[in-house]
């Protein structure tokens, strides 16, 4: 797993996550895991490869 930035909806934060790197049905690239102090799943949408 590899560490990204990203926004909490449910704490209203910025945070680090350790998530993976998925495709989504649009195409795009994303990573997706969870919120170490909420467990809140959190998305980040990467650019191009």
């Amino acid at each position: 797993m590899t560490s990204y930035d990203g926004y909490c909806v449910k704490c209203r934060e910025k945070k680090q996550f350790d998530g993976q790197e998925v495709e989504l049905a649009n195409g795009r690239r994303a990573a997706q895991g969870s919120c170490p102090a909420c467990g809140t799943k959190m998305n980040r949408i990467l650019g191009k490869k």
